[in-house]
């Protein structure tokens, strides 16, 4: 079994058991959602986006986000599936996985009211992504050995999906991005790479779990570490750990020309967003938001 990483560890205790299977209507639903975000993507005229949906509940953390990858038109897989790391629980491991867009979307564990974010960016970057992200030696030449949902953003020792990510944003961009080799270790690519994101200025999110006790209950659990975190970080009961939040700052700082939809979608309808502006939480549509309502419910 195989399930995509959330860093959700205040409330993902049973992060490996599993999700219950939706019903035939809300897989129906989220068929179309994830049509409807392959139709956006077509229609950007783009190969290449970084998306992110949200996972379990992360409101409290002040994160929507919890899970991101590439998505990729030129995918060995299908069109537009989601290069991404995920967790494989019953290998107690780290993968890169090719997911199709109807999966990416169907990971999704709130299907009553869930969100994607797609971040279009300016050709050469896109060009540069994309020649790294398609590149099979490059994505797995930056993959950790040990997995944590909750990894240091500055740290080698453990990896969650997100650090992947920018990792391989900073392996594409980075001065030294066409000097890589493929007989560097690992641990020397994301030491540069990482070194690469300090110096352009990356700022992980903050994430203030407040609760001390879950900082000891984050010890018992196999995909959940604190050992990688500075010692005045858990004196404050916090981490600093890659979010698709902190990526998209890090992307829309660096790329003024980079462009953002949003979409969510709930049983009644879905929302397509333009722009940088955020939907309100509810899936609350505004004046020029495309707007969809399902012709049925359950």
């Amino acid at each position: 079994m195989g399930l995509l990483c959330s860093p959700a560890w205040a409330g993902s205790l049973r992060y490996c058991d599993g999700q219950a299977e939706p019903t035939a209507a809300v897989q129906d639903r989220l068929i179309q959602v994830a049509g409807i975000i392959k139709a956006e993507l077509d229609r950007s005229g783009q190969s290449l986006a970084i998306v992110s949906r949200s996972g379990l509940g992360l409101q409290r953390l002040e994160q929507r986000y919890s899970h991101a990858g590439v998505s990729l038109k030129a995918s060995n897989n299908t069109p537009w599936s989601v290069r991404q790391l995920y967790y494989a629980c019953d290998e107690q491991r780290p993968r890169i996985f090719d997911q199709g867009m109807t999966g990416f979307v169907l990971g999704a564990h709130d299907t009553s009211e869930s969100y994607v974010s797609i971040v279009l960016l300016p050709k050469e970057a896109a060009l540069a992504l994309e020649r790294t992200a398609l590149n099979d030696g490059q994505a797995l030449q930056l993959l950790g050995a040990t997995y944590s949902a909750n990894a240091h953003a500055f740290s080698q020792r453990y990896q969650n999906c997100n650090q992947w990510l920018a990792e391989l944003l900073a392996s594409a961009w980075g001065s030294d991005a066409h000097a890589a080799t493929s007989a560097q270790a690992t641990s020397e690519r994301r030491a540069q790479a990482q070194q690469w994101l300090r110096t352009e200025g990356y700022q992980p999110s903050v994430l203030k779990v407040g609760w001390q006790p879950l900082m000891w209950v984050a010890a018992l659990l196999p995909w959940l570490h604190s050992d990688d975190h500075p010692e005045s970080d858990l004196e404050q009961a916090q981490f600093q750990v890659s979010m698709p939040q902190s990526i998209e700052a890090f992307v829309q700082a660096r790329l003024p020309e980079a462009t953002r939809v949003e979409l969510c979608y709930t049983d009644q309808r879905v929302v397509l967003r333009r722009g940088w502006e955020a939907i309100a939480s509810g899936c609350q549509p505004q004046a020029g938001d495309e707007v969809t309502t399902w012709s049925g419910g359950d």
